[in-house]
């Protein structure tokens, strides 16, 4: 088992090519960002190049990078201000005020059939003159009181309908009953054969 320098040597070179793997991953990344023209900050670009914070700000290398790619983004940014990051906020605005024109206009066709529907019952209202419905409010009274009327004699007739069922089964019950005896006595009076 080696425990003398040469571990040592082997530890000081992963750890060389981890920190030259992950300066890789940040080059990449700025590259990226500054193609897609989003702005340059040390928690993006730890999230994007999978490297912790610290390693962007106790790693010189990676803070002369950073610090480039945020100072050449400052500087495009100066140089183009229609591009980039405004394009899309532009767009997002001239599809709200269209969204609102729109809202607009059909708030103020919905307003326009609102009043027109309005009109139209004001002028219903007014049609019928006010003996007109005095004399609709005492016909409905009328027609009320007669359907109480129909009603109630409804659920009579029905009583009585139930009550003559009842009286008609009992009436063939007993006639059956004394069918039934007229035939025993008639058999009676015959005698046995």
């Amino acid at each position: 088992m080696s425990t003398g320098p040469d571990r040592t040597q082997a530890a000081i070179q992963a750890r060389r090519s981890n920190t030259e793997q992950m300066l890789q991953r940040v080059r990449g990344t700025l590259r990226q960002m500054r193609r897609d023209h989003v702005a340059i900050q040390t928690a993006a670009v730890a999230r994007r190049a999978d490297v912790s914070r610290t390693f962007l700000y106790q790693n010189n290398e990676a803070r002369k990078l950073l610090a480039g790619a945020a100072a050449d983004g400052a500087a495009s940014a100066r140089s183009r201000p229609d591009s980039g990051q405004a394009s899309p906020w532009k767009d997002r605005a001239l599809n709200a005020e269209d969204a609102l024109k729109t809202a607009y206009a059909e708030i103020s066709s919905q307003r326009d059939q609102i009043g027109k529907l309005l009109g139209s019952i004001r002028a219903l209202e007014t049609d019928l003159p006010a003996e007109a419905v005095e004399r609709i409010c005492a016909e409905n009274r009328t027609l009320r009181q007669e359907n109480r009327t129909l009603t109630a004699e409804s659920q009579q007739l029905t009583e009585r309908l139930k009550a003559a069922r009842e009286n008609n089964r009992f009436l063939d019950t007993r006639i059956a009953r004394l069918e039934a005896e007229l035939a025993e006595a008639v058999l009676a009076s015959q005698g046995p054969p």
